[in-house]
């Protein structure tokens, strides 16, 4: 069983950067695809950026070129970089393992 803990949010202003990380329990992380979702109040969650097990991405075409996601499978973790930071990035941000396991989610406020 994977559980997954997120840590890295916080207060920013526009244009500035955060590091979200996800650490990992469990000896399958290596072996699951990867993502990092959120959610904004109102809205529906979304998957922001995933990556394969062998590190492939995508991104959602609302933060290409701003967001980089990375894994380091013998540290058991994931990240994401976010640069050139939006108030419309305000949200929760959870991090996701494609064999359903969910973290708890890390609050990231961009002001204007």
């Amino acid at each position: 069983q994977v559980q997954l803990a997120e840590s890295g949010g916080g207060l920013v202003q526009a244009g500035g950067s955060l590091r979200l990380s996800c650490a990992a329990s469990g000896s399958i992380f290596r072996l699951s695809a990867m993502g990092w979702y959120r959610q904004a109040p109102g809205k529906q969650r979304e998957l922001v950026a995933f990556i394969t097990s062998n590190g492939t991405t995508n991104y959602v075409d609302s933060v290409k070129g701003r967001f980089t996601i990375s894994r380091d499978n013998a540290k058991n973790t994931m990240h994401l970089q976010m640069n050139s930071l939006k108030p419309e990035d305000s949200a929760v941000y959870y991090c996701y393992s494609f064999f359903k396991v969910w973290g708890q989610g890390t609050q990231v406020t961009v002001s204007s």
